[in-house]
């Protein structure tokens, strides 16, 4: 009934999920994002403590082999799929917030 309403409180999105990037386009905006596909975690309170997000793409992937030892960069997909569900919710909310 008000679904013509729909356009003007949503945006269209396109997310292509990869090994490497991750890339989001908006309808009638093209490509916005072309992020890499890495989060970096932050480990607090030890090994059975909180994980938290520090990064997501370019500024994560300049953290792989250069993090101290509570923070850790990871790819969450591995070969074309996704390896860990929990990390690739929390990148594509933060992806999708920079949008």
């Amino acid at each position: 009934m008000l679904g013509f309403l729909r356009k003007y409180f949503s945006n269209d999105l396109a997310i292509d999920l990869g090994t490497a990037n991750t890339l989001i386009y908006v309808r009638g905006k093209g490509i916005v994002l072309n992020e890499p596909s890495v989060v970096a975690i932050r480990q607090e309170g030890g090994p059975s403590g909180k994980k938290t997000i520090a990064a997501v793409g370019t500024e994560a992937k300049q953290m792989l082999g250069r993090v101290p030892g509570n923070i850790e960069a990871i790819r969450p997909m591995k070969d074309g799929v996704i390896a860990d569900f929990t990390v690739t919710e929390q990148m594509l909310k933060q992806f999708i917030k920079m949008v």
